[in-house]
């Protein structure tokens, strides 16, 4: 009697991967310390207060605050995406954050791209339905600790920055960072 077919299928697919685990354990290490080094700087602890217009997806604009805006979402984590109009690795990203913006509440941030009439325009001529904060001197960037973009932070129910991220992200590392701070 011969071995089940999967059995057989799965023998060989163990054969072929193992001369390469231990690449792919040495490609995951050097992400995680990439990453580790990315991120080495940026905050924990408590999301500190930020005052801002918000524009949002309609094109209307109020001034708020970043609590303020999270009291829509009571007992959720919270996404804030920093992003430029002039930053290629934003736009690659666009796509990751417009999914998500369509199950998870994204606050997002426009460093440094103008004031809110051109960041208007931009999220109009790339249209993009999203809740955004203009920070046209880089200042609600700064006093997230975020120094580069694109980033992206999670604010947890309790109000505690967690799961900070920065350069291109993709979709499921922003869902499995909401996810984390939902569960733990």
């Amino acid at each position: 009697m011969s071995p089940p077919r999967h059995s057989t299928l799965l023998q060989r697919f163990w054969q072929r991967l193992r001369p390469h685990l231990s690449t792919i354990a040495l490609a995951v290490m050097v992400f995680t310390g990439v990453h580790l080094w990315q991120t080495r700087d940026m905050p924990a602890g408590p999301a500190p207060e930020l005052a801002f217009t918000l524009i949002t997806p309609d094109g209307a604009r109020t001034a708020t605050t970043l609590a303020q805006w999270r009291t829509q979402y009571p007992g959720q984590p919270v996404a804030i995406h920093v992003w430029a109009e002039w930053c290629p690795i934003c736009q690659a990203e666009e796509h990751n954050v417009h999914r998500l913006v369509a199950g998870y509440p994204v606050l997002t941030i426009a460093m440094q791209s103008g004031p809110a009439d051109t960041v208007a325009k931009v999220l109009r001529q790339r249209q993009l339905p999203w809740q955004t904060a203009v920070d046209d001197t880089g200042a609600l960037a700064q006093a997230l600790g975020v120094k580069a973009v694109p980033a992206f932070l999670v604010v947890d129910a309790q109000g505690q920055l967690r799961g900070a991220s920065v350069g291109y992200t993709s979709e499921i590392g922003m869902r499995w960072r909401l996810w984390w701070a939902r569960v733990f």
